[in-house]
């Protein structure tokens, strides 16, 4: 079995939503891994490295899983509709089309969440609606080919739910031992609703987010009726 990935790279883009899921779906049987953007110069993620893309839009084979990760560079791809029509041509095509945190948003704004359940992070995930999309808090959420992670560290999950479908349970289960994932954080406070998270803290990461990402998703929802 030959298992086409591929994951959607961009400026700013949150790296763990990338490199999370790409490191599960690196070790699955057959698995190739390509990371497309525009042209091959380094793309600069949002902790200040950079990671180099191996493919361009133009060049990018079809994929089987296609991969759209999240980050604040995210809200800019929903004015980019070379973007967005990349990430259309591929849906059309692929088996799954995935997205871990804000990625989803590339998603609704391509017009592919439409009265689907879809979640994102916590902090943006009421806006998930203004796309078309049925928000729904959960840690991996499917609808038809259509399979959302939540923030960050969900595209783990993400990654290897595809991988038990895709493959077994058992491949899935290789992999998850194979990168020792077994989270035991020291903290309670993962999620909003966890003891230990600080209600101040989600209040004003809600508040924030809203104001620095809204104008751009309803732009895009207007664009998807207009």
């Amino acid at each position: 079995m030959t298992l086409d990935v591929v994951a959607v790279l961009f400026p700013n883009v949150t790296q763990l939503d990338l490199t999370g899921p790409v490191q599960v779906f690196s070790r699955l049987p057959g698995a190739r891994v390509h990371l497309a953007w525009r042209d091959d110069a380094p793309v600069l993620t949002d902790v200040g490295f950079s990671i180099v893309p191996t493919v361009s839009f133009e060049d990018a084979p079809q994929a089987d899983v296609l991969l759209v990760p999240g980050g604040q560079g995210a809200f800019d791809l929903l004015e980019d509709e070379s973007a967005l029509d990349f990430v259309r041509r591929q849906a059309r095509g692929a088996q799954c089309v995935t997205s871990v945190c804000t990625g989803a948003f590339v998603l609704g704004a391509a017009g592919l969440l439409t009265g689907r359940r879809a979640t994102t992070h916590w902090a943006s995930h009421a806006m998930l609606e203004l796309l078309g999309a049925i928000p729904e808090r959960a840690r991996v959420v499917r609808d038809g080919p259509v399979i959302t992670g939540g923030g960050v560290t969900a595209g783990i999950d993400m990654a290897l739910s595809v991988a038990a479908e895709l493959y077994d349970p058992e491949t899935a289960r290789s992999a998850q031992l194979a990168l020792e994932y077994d989270p035991q954080p020291p903290f309670d406070a993962g999620r909003p609703d966890r003891p230990e998270a600080d209600p101040a803290q989600v209040r004003e990461t809600i508040s924030a987010t809203h104001s620095r990402r809204e104008q751009a998703v309803r732009r895009a929802a207007e664009r998807l009726v207009g």
